[in-house]
């Protein structure tokens, strides 16, 4: 039960942001005893209960709160209605006159908002609206909802129009059309049921109230109103799994061990409320979602926290991605100081002590959700280990970009940043951007313990990224840039003893790291040949890449071969070039050199920190396509 304690107190601590949202995207925090829909009609009445007006409402705006009973939140089928806010074939009486194509509910919905809707004026105006038994042919008559020749509601057309009904614009059933309610009474300033507090503190006290059944709840210790359903909707608007199920009184979920489901677990109807809307709340707000898994990590004071899942671009935001250095162009260094002066931020308005809760849930199936991962920490321990993996797992990398409208035309402009990547991320590295989602949810939730607890990496997820990068002819060229960065910063995260350095480490003898350097110097140079002539090809260092990682020395004889060529058509600028490659291969061993085994991961490294010493001070050209500019120092 501490997942659900640690929400609870969660809830308590954020209460002043319940029912607002910073974007129309985001969930609110919800009040218990409400749920949220999507809306595709809004009514307008006046407080006697009497048809004003109505409209369609967009797809952006249709998120409402309603009121809602523990059977309504939870429905699949059937006549569990919300008390207020409902689908036509709960709120209509003339559904079927109209043709309506599935069981009407009316009389359920009626009768659950006729014991409630003295304590509020607004819910008494929608139940006199109601009992008229008007409301599609009200619709019908201001154009809201279309009927053809037999006076029906019809189907939605097949082919597409612009001068379609705006009904078929949210919905493709309009018999299916969820409707909410506007009240206009004088003097009421919010006549939007969906945002009236004081609705919402009506209907809290009235179905409170009429509650009976207590139990001792396992979260407080107390006796307290129970909880006959646990809410669902806690990935998006339309999840139906639970984290907590006790309904299958057929199979075997409590039975074998217990008579009836409370004596399995006891949890109080208000604290359930509370920590499901939170949980909902904190996936919206910030948590991380591929297909049915989601991750979120939160403080239970309610201070923002950074998100464990997260690269350092986006940690920092978009407004921190502008360098101070003139040319504007963000060094890895820089992101780096600032990523460091972010997390201290953290550290300052978290405190030592504060609790920060990370939980990953998943399903199997659609109506039974599980805890894959949770791990309690303080806020200290939390941020060490978050700086640690940035730290560790660091490399230099140019794969993030922002869209920027250059002349009308979307252009990508990269920045290059260093630290650790993604974990969505290296999942495409070690298996490819179009990686499945089962195995990318796998990935992810191998490489937490690793962010969060500071386990080793796996090496399968590195070899895999390493084998990716070095199969640099069967992948586009940013791609490959993405792998080539994110495999050294595996490696490098797997080998922590070795302390491997970002920048060249030209002390360095070993036999892989000296070959990786060679290769890069070789691709280099070619590809300023290349460049100088005007030809856009793969260099033979790059398209014989594969083949040099599994057999280095009779690969690199036929590479050092085939710049011969090239070396003469840029004469005596090569010279200082080819310097560099003799340098590299007098640190060899000769019979290191000579070997012909497989080269491991640490070539990589050096390739990428050769390639890096290569680049000329100031370009920010992370483009292969585009013609590489050669330093004054090479000619």
């Amino acid at each position: 039960m501490s997942w659900i304690q640690k929400l609870y107190e969660t809830y308590e601590n954020c209460q002043s942001m319940i029912g607002h949202v910073a974007s129309k995207k985001e969930v609110p925090l919800l009040p218990i005893c409400h749920t949220t829909n999507k809306a595709q009609i809004e009514i307008v009445i006046d407080h006697k209960g009497n048809f004003k007006r109505a409209r369609v409402v967009t797809k952006e705006d249709a998120r409402t709160i309603i009121p809602s009973t523990e059977s309504s939140g939870g429905r699949t089928s059937g006549e569990a209605a919300h008390p207020l806010c409902d689908k036509l074939q709960y709120v209509a009486k003339d559904y079927t006159d109209y043709g309506g194509n599935k069981d009407s509910y009316f009389m359920k919905y009626q009768s659950e908002l006729e014991k409630w809707c003295t304590s509020h004026p607004k819910a008494l105006a929608v139940f006199e609206y109601i009992n008229k038994g008007r409301v599609i042919g009200d619709l019908i008559t201001h154009k809201v909802l279309i009927t053809g020749d037999d006076e029906k509601l019809i189907e939605k057309p097949e082919k597409k129009s612009k001068d379609a009904p705006d009904i078929f614009k949210v919905l493709k059933d309009q018999s299916e059309a969820f409707i909410r309610w506007e009240v206009e009474i004088p003097g009421d300033k919010c006549s939007k049921v969906w945002e009236d507090k004081t609705l919402w503190d009506s209907w809290i006290n009235y179905y409170s109230n009429i509650k009976q059944e207590k139990t001792l709840c396992y979260v407080t210790g107390k006796e307290l109103l129970s909880a006959e359903q646990h809410p669902a909707k806690l990935r998006h608007d339309g999840d139906k799994a639970k984290l907590i199920s006790s309904n299958d009184t057929s199979g075997f979920t409590f039975r074998g061990r217990f008579s009836d489901a409370g004596q399995a677990c006891g949890v109080g109807f208000e604290v359930t409320q509370k920590a499901h809307s939170a949980l909902r709340w904190l996936i919206s707000r910030q948590g991380y979602r591929n297909g049915d898994q989601a991750i979120v990590a939160w403080a239970t004071s309610g201070v923002e926290i950074p998100d464990p899942l997260a690269d350092p671009l986006t940690l920092l935001g978009e407004e921190n991605l502008k360098s101070d250095e003139p040319d504007n162009v963000p060094t890895g260094q820089h992101l780096a100081i600032k990523l460091r002066h972010k997390i201290a931020g953290y550290k300052a308005e978290l405190g030592d002590t504060n609790g920060v809760v990370i939980m990953g849930l998943d399903s199997a199936t659609p109506g039974r959700m599980a805890i894959a991962f949770y791990r309690e920490l303080t806020g200290s321990e939390f941020l060490e280990r978050l700086e640690m993996w940035h730290y560790t797992c660091a490399w230099i990398h140019d794969y993030r970009f922002v869209e920027d409208k250059d002349n009308k035309k979307l252009k990508r402009k990269y920045f290059r940043f260093v630290g650790a990547p993604a974990p969505k991320d290296i999942a495409e590295a070690a298996y490819g951007s179009r990686v499945d989602d089962k195995l990318k949810k796998s990935t992810v939730e191998r490489l937490l313990p690793c962010i969060v607890d500071g386990q080793k990496i796996p090496r399968d997820i590195v070899e895999s990224a390493v084998r990716r990068a070095c199969n640099r002819a069967g992948i586009e060229g940013w791609e490959w840039r993405k792998t080539l960065g994110i495999a050294c910063a595996l490696f490098r995260k797997l080998n922590e003893k070795e302390e491997y350095s970002m920048a060249l480490d030209e002390s360095r003898k070993t036999r892989d790291y000296l070959f990786g350097r060679l290769l890069a110097l070789a691709d280099s140079l070619e590809q300023w040949a290349l460049n100088k002539a005007g030809e856009d090809r793969q260099t033979n260092a790059a398209r014989l890449m594969q083949h040099f990682a599994e057999h280095p020395y009779s690969t690199w004889r036929n590479i050092e071969l085939s710049l011969s060529p090239y070396k003469a058509r840029l004469g005596a600028q090569s010279q200082k070039r080819q310097a560099l490659i003799d340098e590299v291969k007098n640190m060899f061993d000769t019979e290191d050199f000579m070997n012909d085994k497989k080269l491991s991961g640490e070539f990589l490294l050096a390739y990428s920190c050769q390639r890096e010493a290569l680049r000329p001070k100031g370009s920010s050209n992370t483009n292969e396509s585009e013609p590489e500019t050669v330093s004054e120092t090479d000619k």
